[in-house]
């Protein structure tokens, strides 16, 4: 039995994206997602969230939410970094909305890797898993899109993933209140006073002042 009724899972997750957009097979696959999730949390430190309706809002709500904003700017097959991916937050609950691009995972963490894996496998996803540091990645590897969230030394990774964004492409954060990225568009995260999502394109670096979640 799911942990959540797909109705709750509705109502929770209605303030972060329309509704006719969480149709019963996308709330199916997160309903499995969390499963895994709290099953996994159990046994290896995915997440300091324990309570099932606030891992709904605040890592689906928030990740669901990007993926709108980045929806009506990126290509349907489009190619997404999601920089320090943990759990995979935003870019699991990015795939499951838009199926069509081509997500990729960076996690370096073996314990996190193996559930990414593993919950990429169960939802027959097409995401692609990278074990490694994102800086071990040919540098002439781009994509058009790379998102970020609550990532360790968040200032110096906004760095380095904007090495990793196309020319013409977007850089998304969710931080802090007090975080800001100079040039980039600024959104209010639905059900929060701190949280803010930024996304830019062309960033230049050195311009970064964030703070993690």
């Amino acid at each position: 039995m799911a942990t959540l009724p797909p109705e709750t899972m509705r109502d929770l997750l209605s303030p972060y994206v329309s509704p006719s957009q969480l149709t019963d097979p996308l709330l199916e696959q997160l309903s499995t997602y969390l499963d895994l999730l709290l099953r996994w949390n159990a046994r290896i430190n995915l997440t300091a969230i324990r309570r099932p309706e606030e891992i709904v809002q605040r890592h689906f709500g928030e990740s669901l939410f990007t993926a709108t904003q980045l929806a009506h700017r990126l290509a349907e097959e489009a190619e997404l970094l999601d920089y320090g991916s943990g759990a995979g937050f935003p870019g699991l609950p990015i795939q499951i909305l838009l199926p069509r691009l081509r997500v990729t995972l960076a996690e370096s963490q073996a314990r996190k890797v193996a559930f990414l894996r593993e919950t990429v496998r169960v939802l027959a996803l097409k995401t692609e898993v990278w074990p490694r540091r994102v800086e071990e990645m040919a540098p002439s590897r781009r994509f058009d899109a790379v998102t970020l969230r609550a990532v360790d030394r968040m200032t110096l990774s906004l760095e380095a993933a904007t090495d990793r964004v196309r020319d013409g492409g977007w850089l998304a954060a969710l931080v802090g209140r007090d975080g800001q990225i100079p040039g980039a568009e600024e959104f209010a995260v639905p059900g929060s006073m701190h949280r803010r999502l930024w996304i830019g394109q062309n960033v230049p670096r050195g311009t970064f002042a964030a703070k993690t979640l």
